[in-house]
C-alpha cells in the first residue's frame, strides 16, 4: 500500500476504477463510494469500530466487494491547519493498513465534512435520531467527492494539454 497525493492517484486509475471514502472515527468508520466513472459518491452503512485487525478486514471485505481501487481518507486538520490528535490516530490507521494491503490512500482535508453533511441531512428532514447513524457516512461522501471533483478537474487539465 502507498499513500499517495490526489494528482498521483490520477496518474494511476484507469478507466473505471472506483475510488472509496472514508471518514474514521473513534467509533465508526463512515464509508461512501464513487460510481465507475468517478462522478458521484454515494453514502454507505458505517463499519462499528472495535478492534484494528477487525476493522481491517471488515474494510478490506468491503473492498473486495465492491472492487474498490483506492481510498480516499479525511484528515481531520484542525481549523488553523495545525495536526491534532486525530490526524495522528489516522496516520497511524493508515501505516497500519499497509501491512494489509496494496491499495493507494489519499489523505483529504476534511475540515468542515462533518458540519456540511449534517446540514444537508437537516435540510433532507432527517430526524435527529437517523442523523446520527447517518453523519459519518455523509461526511465520507462530502470528503469522497471533494476528491472527486479534484480527479474530474485533472482529468480536464490533462485533456486541454493534450
Amino acid at each position: 500500500m502507498t499513500v499517495l497525493t490526489i494528482e498521483e492517484l490520477a496518474a494511476v486509475l484507469r478507466s473505471g476504477q472506483a475510488i472509496a471514502g472514508l471518514d474514521l472515527g473513534t467509533k465508526t468508520i463512515g464509508l461512501a463510494m464513487s460510481d465507475l466513472g468517478r462522478r458521484f459518491a454515494t453514502p454507505r452503512p458505517v463499519i462499528k469500530r472495535q478492534k484494528f485487525t477487525i476493522d481491517a478486514e471488515v474494510l478490506l471485505a468491503f473492498a473486495a466487494e465492491e472492487n474498490v481501487s483506492g481510498f480516499v481518507i479525511g484528515l481531520p486538520m484542525n481549523m488553523d491547519g495545525s495536526a491534532g490528535p486525530r490526524v495522528q490516530a489516522t496516520r497511524a490507521f493508515v501505516r497500519n493498513m499497509e501491512q494489509k494491503t496494496a491499495l493507494p490512500f489519499v489523505y483529504w482535508d476534511e475540515r468542515l465534512s462533518t458540519v456540511a453533511a449534517e446540514r444537508a441531512l437537516i435540510e433532507m428532514d432527517v430526524s435527529r435520531a437517523k442523523r446520527a447513524g447517518r453523519i459519518d457516512s455523509a461526511a465520507a461522501s462530502f470528503i469522497l467527492q471533494g476528491a472527486l471533483d479534484r480527479l474530474s478537474l485533472l482529468a480536464r487539465s490533462d485533456d486541454l494539454e493534450a
